[in-house]
């Protein structure tokens, strides 16, 4: 594809991936932004062939240049090491709960800093956020704590999903129509809560022998779930080939692993072929920093989703779209992270959530045509469209 020589050159300072958030947002800016016209999107990683082959051949050819020209660059600012780089060209910076002083190190002509965030303790960042032409966050959530704590005012914009992929769709008849399956995923970690979701489902699989629980909760970080416990009696260990090791992890805790399924690691398009063959979701997360992705793409696929009503999470809630879990308690962070406006859900809530999903098949479908009648409009198309009015402002 012939590239727009009159088309603004932007970095974003994160990676492009598809089996992880912002990996995830940065692969789709990069598709949309690549084919606008408006921008040439670069990254200060290079975007790897498992990843591109993840797009499909027309959108490799279609990217191929931007692609190129991106990995160029990364490798060039890969080269400069430790030295501050200036670049005459919009920069988007990725802020989050660990403020990186690497990032500093590269400087635009304009300064864009997306925050994303569950850490409230933010008493280092008075001085830091006057380096940013322009602060974004992608929930209402994290815009009110930064208002309150530094006056300035960030700009919403809500991530999406891809709607060629994430849609309502017939299942495609794999799985046992004798079962009642139950899909949750994420990075598994304290704010994830994937420890509530074992409680809730022990007690509802004993109710019910036909309850199936589908995990999607592997990461290219699995390490650093290692060792995760919560409310639950034993700890996640790792198998021997890096990966988490949930069966075991169900077992030690008094599920029957014969009743969950581990989907192991996958890019994100695979994700919407698994969703579509769920009756649930279920992601109590005691905090999100954004709105939850898993969720969205689960809403978007017309399946009923499970809720925490805290954080982020909120600005997914609106009438029946969801089920919303509003008994939301006070959480202690285990590292004493700050956890304002952070929640714990009520497991026996989280339990009647799934019964009363399991009992009604109407409930299902109405939630479900809800909740995808709302996310039609959060597409990723529309969040780079934001952003690029955001980044190309004068």
């Amino acid at each position: 594809m012939t590239t727009n020589s009159s088309a603004t050159p932007v970095l974003m300072a994160w990676q492009a991936a598809n089996t992880f958030g912002w990996g995830i947002v940065g692969l789709n800016l990069f598709c949309h932004w690549g084919v606008s016209g408006r921008i040439r999107p670069r990254l200060t990683a290079p975007i790897s062939e498992g990843d591109l082959l993840a797009l499909g051949p027309l959108r490799r050819h279609l990217l191929a240049q931007e692609v190129a020209d991106s990995n160029a660059l990364a490798e060039r600012l890969a080269a400069a090491e430790s030295h501050a780089v200036s670049l005459n060209i919009p920069v988007i910076h990725a802020l989050g709960n660990r403020f990186d002083p690497q990032r500093l190190l590269i400087r635009g002509a304009r300064n864009i800093g997306r925050m994303v965030f569950e850490e409230t303790r933010l008493e280092d960042w008075p001085e830091r956020i006057k380096r940013y032409d322009v602060v974004v966050c992608a929930s209402a959530w994290n815009a009110d704590l930064v208002q309150a704590r530094f006056g300035c005012v960030p700009i919403v914009i809500h991530e999406g999903v891809d709607p060629s992929l994430f849609h309502a769709a017939p299942s495609s008849g794999l799985t046992d129509p004798n079962r009642f399956y139950i899909f949750t995923g994420g990075k598994v970690e304290f704010r994830k809560a994937q420890d509530l979701v074992l409680l809730a489902f022990k007690i509802f699989a004993d109710k019910h022998d036909d309850a199936m629980l589908v995990t999607a909760w592997q990461s290219p970080f699995a390490h650093y779930s290692v060792g995760f416990q919560g409310r639950l009696a034993a700890p996640i260990g790792i198998t021997e080939s890096r990966q988490l090791a949930v069966k075991r992890w169900v077992a030690d805790n008094g599920i029957d692993p014969a009743k969950v399924i581990d989907v192991g690691p996958m890019p994100n398009q695979m994700i919407p072929f698994i969703l579509r063959e769920m009756h649930c979701s279920l992601q109590p997360s005691r905090a999100e920093g954004c709105t939850n992705l898993v969720a969205m793409e689960a809403m978007a696929c017309g399946i009923p989703v499970i809720v925490a009503n805290n954080t982020g999470v909120k600005d997914l809630i609106a009438g029946s779209n969801c089920v919303a879990l509003m008994q939301q308690g006070p959480v202690v962070h285990p590292d004493d992270r700050g956890t304002e406006g952070w929640g714990e859900s009520d497991v026996d809530e989280i339990v009647a959530a799934l019964e009363s999903l399991y009992q009604s098949l109407e409930m299902r479908r109405s939630v479900g045509a809800a909740a995808a009648e709302f996310m039609r409009p959060r597409t990723w198309a529309k969040h780079a469209d934001e952003l690029a009015r955001v980044v190309l402002a004068a």
